[in-house]
């Protein structure tokens, strides 16, 4: 074949190419709500003759490329009345859709995937979402929605004990769990020492829970990641609702800056138990209370371009008599702009700032102490919808953090207290990632990425230095680990690298789908996490201190995989959902027996790098529509520390050996459920059974100089007695709501229905009658009725 016919034969071929590519147009736009244009998130975006579709972003936007033709196009998601149209796609079109909601309850709807089934297409795997509407229906204790109390009735998620803070993932420590609002990190997730969240649900807007298959955007924690939005509010007409509690009270106003174009969001909350204390002659200068303020601007600058200005801020107060004062919360700012370069290509630059304050006042003393840590955050992130079997996430982001583990300074000129500054620390962790989602075939999909992670800890600081670089020593004969005393310092001037530490972070899933009904998913990852948390308690405290990696201090390193089976059942009525996992984390901190963590200006004498794993069966039976909808959650799971030593005649923590986490939770079985009677009423419940937390326990007493002294075996090889607990709520929704504009309703619950008294401790002390060491149980709830009245206008 000669030249010319080659040429002629290639241009053939580019001409059927040409001809061939244009004739698939791009469908894109955003989805909104009918009545308050506020953007829409998991929004399925269908092609039932093509079985292909979209799921719309974090901000409502959609983009598919498809053949040219007419197609049948569907919107379905969860509380909202389905769009069903016919297109001709003979361009590329940008078509906008409002979706009316097919609710008349007070409770605000939040998107989710359509009937709550189990996502079978997806290779999306260890996902789990709640709408805000269903969390409103689930009793509560004290009468209060709890976004985190909600999450414990998912499978692989259980929390620390009775009233403690946070929540802990398959495992892993709540220290180990991202959790963001806005994109900004939240680093204590609750108010009141765990009896509420910082969330207030009336400003959320939807929130998902990574226990595994974590995307490739997301990085600095090792465990989970729980991406919270807050809504934008209505751009369309002014709003306000709220509700009145036993405890405390809520208030959310919204509506447009500009119509159609631009929105703000006010909603407040505060608790009032110390308001009562005033009536009590022993305790009015006492006080107890919390309150937060979530605040939202929205403003659709042109077509291309939105801009976002999100904030949080939150306070807990504890006051004895004035003389004891503690006050601790989350502060969070993020300025965003979306743009849109093309139907194609999505883009959102975000500034983000977030400050974590704890404060103790002790005026008997004569000393105040202020402690945090600050970072600020610069995230720049794209999503390519490159065809409807391609699209590709990519970005980087780039924090700095300012680490304040102490300052105590005199709260009187006579206190005789000196002004002391423990060693700021500071850090920058930059990262860069790609992804992508691809469908290889009809039945094969794959999600796979790359993030490139690096840390730097940073002076202005003076680091000891010991020797053979070993800040922790074995003593043989004593079977004891000791401090080491410094054998110098080293000043790092400010900024200087004092060291560093960069990561490849893989990420893969994969489905494969056996049917329209059912499919398998794998999926592995590695997570880094450069930030410790230096606590020795199950559960996080206002005080506990976070520290940077460092010379002494290794980040932590998780790699997971898991194997999942999806089914839907009667055309999506039922789902079924089992997950099985293994997680092994390098790097996770133990601490030496008596070792002393608060204001410890030299913490690596203390502690010691050990490694965790972990790995369990997760099960997950949902009903999805109908009067009554809900779901059981069953989890069998192991949680394990180990410490080996250092050298061969170094026994290590608990001799070496492999013990139970604070974490560890054979069993946990949690069922919840709502059913509606009728327009009037309707009802929830749940019922949570968790295996008791691992405890040490003293195995025998000695005496010395009169007193019993207790003696303790291995760590953790104990237990505290079983948690469980049952819960009821019914909501009243008057008839006059339908002929007015003020809705309203009051909620009736019961939190731990028969009255269980769950161990927070178990402690020992010596009876003083008969010399003899004694367990004292502590527990915080017993039956707690709560009442509650919400309100909208």
């Amino acid at each position: 074949m000669n030249s010319k016919k080659i040429v002629l034969l290639f241009l053939i071929l580019f001409s059927s190419f040409q001809s061939f590519s244009q004739e698939k147009f791009t469908l894109s736009g955003t989805i909104t709500d009918a009545n308050s244009n506020e953007t829409l998130i998991g929004v399925n975006v269908t092609f039932p003759e093509l079985k292909t579709g979209v799921i719309t972003n974090e901000y409502g936007f959609y983009s598919i490329t498809i053949p040219k033709g007419i197609y049948k196009i569907q919107m379905t998601t969860v509380g909202y009345r389905t769009i069903e149209e016919t297109i001709n796609l003979n361009k590329n079109s940008k078509i906008n859709y409002r979706l009316s909601s097919n609710e008349t309850v007070l409770q605000e709807i939040v998107v989710l995937d359509t009937k709550n089934a189990a996502v079978i297409r997806k290779p999306e795997m260890s996902v789990n979402k709640l709408s805000i509407s269903t969390i409103k229906k689930m009793p509560v204790v004290l009468g209060e929605v709890d976004v985190l109390k909600s999450i414990l009735l998912l499978p692989g998620v259980t929390n620390a004990g009775e009233g403690a803070s946070g929540f802990n993932v398959r495992g892993g420590g709540a220290d180990q769990n991202l959790i963001l609002l806005d994109e900004a990190t939240i680093f204590n997730s609750s108010h009141v020492f765990g009896l509420f969240s910082v969330f207030n649900p009336d400003a959320i807007k939807d929130l998902k829970l990574y226990k595994g298959g974590i995307p490739a955007r997301f990085g600095g924690r090792v465990s989970s990641v729980l991406d919270v939005y807050q809504k934008d509010g209505s751009s369309k007409d002014f709003h306000v609702n709220g509700g009145i509690g036993l405890i405390s009270s809520r208030i959310l106003v919204e509506g447009p800056i500009e119509k159609d174009k631009g929105s703000f969001l006010i909603a407040a909350r505060r608790s009032y138990a110390d308001l009562f204390l005033k009536f009590s002659q022993k305790m009015k200068n006492d006080a107890a209370f919390f309150y937060d303020l979530n605040t939202k601007l929205s403003y659709k600058l042109t077509p291309n371009n939105n801009l976002f200005v999100s904030g949080y801020f939150g306070r807990d107060v504890f006051s004895l008599n004035k003389s004891f004062t503690n006050t601790y919360g989350n502060s969070t700012l993020n300025l965003r702009w979306n743009h849109l370069f093309s139907d194609k290509l999505f883009s959102n630059l975000s500034l983000i700032y977030s400050d974590y304050y704890y404060g103790l006042n002790l005026d008997f003393v004569g000393f105040k102490w202020d402690s945090g840590i600050k970072n600020y955050n610069l995230k720049y992130t794209f999503k390519s919808y490159i065809s409807d079997k391609f699209k590709l996430d990519y970005g980087l982001n780039a924090i700095y953090y300012d680490f304040n583990p102490g300052t105590i300074n005199p709260s009187n000129l006579t206190s005789g207290i000196n002004f002391q500054q423990l060693d700021k620390k500071y850090a920058f962790e930059p990262a860069l990632y790609i992804s992508a989602e691809q469908d290889v075939s009809k039945k094969i999909t794959l999600s796979y990425g790359l993030r490139y992670s690096l840390f730097y800890r940073l002076g202005q600081s003076t680091v000891n230095i010991y020797a053979n670089n070993n800040p922790v020593l074995f003593d043989p004969q004593l079977q004891i680990y000791e401090k080491a005393t410094p054998i110098g310092t080293k000043f790092y001037s400010n900024n200087q690298v004092i060291q560093s530490y960069n990561n490849l972070e893989p990420r893969f899933s994969a489905g494969y789908q056996l049917n329209d009904n059912e499919s398998f998913k794998t999926s592995y990852n590695r997570m880094v996490q450069y930030l410790q948390l230096i606590s020795n308690t199950s559960s996080p405290t206002p005080l506990d201190v976070w520290t940077p990696s460092d010379n002494y201090i290794k980040p932590q390193i998780a790699d997971q995989v898991a194997f999942g089976y999806f089914r839907n059942f009667k055309d999506n009525l039922y789902s079924l959902e089992v997950e099985t996992y293994y997680k092994k984390v390098k790097n996770r901190l133990d601490y030496i027996d008596g070792a002393n963590l608060v204001a410890n200006n030299a913490i690596e004498q203390v502690i010691l790098n050990g490694q965790m794993r972990s790995y369990g069966l997760e099960i997950m039976l949902r009903k999805n529509e109908g009067r009554f909808n809900g779901w059981i959650s069953y989890t069998l799971s192991k949680s394990q520390q180990q410490t080996p030593g250092r050298t061969a005649g170094e026994t290590g923590i608990n001799n070496g050996n492999w013990y139970n986490s604070v974490y560890d939770k054979v069993h946990n079985i949690a069922v919840t459920g709502s059913y509606n009677l009728n327009k009037k009423w309707s009802f929830g419940s749940n019922f949570i059974f968790q295996t008791g937390q691992p405890v040490t326990y003293p195995n025998g007493q000695y005496q010395y100089l009169g007193i019993s002294v207790p003696s303790y075996g291995l760590r953790n090889e104990n237990r505290l007695p079983a948690y469980h607990h049952l819960d009821v709520s019914a909501t009243l929704t008057p008839h006059k709501n339908d002929k007015r504009n003020w809705k309203s309703e009051w909620v009736f619950s019961i939190y731990n229905l028969y009255g269980r008294k769950n161990a927070a401790s178990i402690n020992f002390k010596q009876n003083i009658d008969t010399g003899e060491n004694e367990a004292v149980r502590t527990s915080i709830f017993g039956m707690v009725p709560a009442v509650s009245y919400n309100f909208k206008f």
